[in-house]
């Protein structure tokens, strides 16, 4: 798929990823870009710079993001493409207390589910659209020093694997966003890009490029690390020997600071 011409919904979208997202796709000739984030006047400020709707949206309340797909539909047009991006940081292992995994719960994965329901019926009556489930690598490998991110991500990757089989003959494309570290404000602290960034930090511009070229050949998984694939074949030829590596490479990093 192209983005020239279309309707695209980017959530999470007053920094960092999204940001870049929105910039990237109005540049590509979108033919209007809805934008949403809880930082209302961050988003404000990204929808001025390229003239996009903005909405504040908590992604964690199904009603939030049923009004951004209502409010976009209703001033823009139907919805061609809805990058469900929104993520957080906050590492915990088995011992984070429980709101801690229902905050990662809700966002990383029940976030997806509520925008599939909300878009999917509409893309599935007009024969197209595309969707956009930001995860991690993290959701393909893990995360040494984050159960609660690790875990959440795994079921984000999980779910856009269902949902992509589900809808593919319907006319909808699906894919996951699995970078490692990204520059972001989520990686700016003092361990929130320590393992990711072992393969270098990229800039979301270049994310972006990733997000585009794939697009176009509507592959499942964009990976703007492509080694990320080669660590993902070796997990899968000798998983033992990976959960070994893990363990040392986690025992050097030491533990993570929540």
């Amino acid at each position: 798929m192209q983005v020239k011409d279309k309707i695209a919904v980017i959530t999470g979208a007053a920094s960092g990823i999204g940001a870049a997202l929105a910039r990237r796709f109005h540049a590509e000739g979108a033919k209007a870009v809805a934008i949403a984030d809880v930082q209302a006047e961050a988003l404000q400020q990204v929808a001025k710079d390229i003239g996009a709707l903005a909405i504040p949206c908590n992604v964690a309340k199904e009603s939030d993001i049923q009004h951004l797909v209502a409010r976009t539909e209703a001033e823009l047009g139907p919805i061609d493409i809805f990058v469900s991006n929104a993520g957080i940081a906050r590492l915990g292992d088995e011992d984070a207390p429980n709101d801690e995994w229902q905050l990662n719960w809700d966002i990383h994965v029940m976030a997806h589910v509520y925008a599939v329901r909300a878009v999917a019926p509409g893309m599935v009556a007009r024969g197209s659209g595309y969707l956009i489930h930001t995860a991690s690598a993290a959701g393909l490998l893990s995360h040494i020093q984050s159960a609660t991110y690790a875990t959440t991500k795994h079921a984000a990757v999980a779910f856009a694997e269902w949902v992509a089989i589900k809808y593919r003959d319907k006319g909808i494309r699906v894919s996951v966003l699995a970078p490692q570290a990204v520059r972001t404000p989520m990686t700016d602290r003092p361990d929130g890009a320590s393992v990711a960034s072992v393969d270098g930090m990229i800039e979301p511009e270049q994310l972006a490029d990733c997000v585009i070229e794939t697009m176009a050949k509507e592959e499942f998984l964009m990976l703007p690390h492509p080694v990320v694939r080669d660590y993902m074949q070796r997990k899968v030829d000798n998983i033992d020997r990976w959960l070994e590596g893990m363990n040392r490479w986690r025992s050097k990093q030491g533990p993570a600071q929540r």
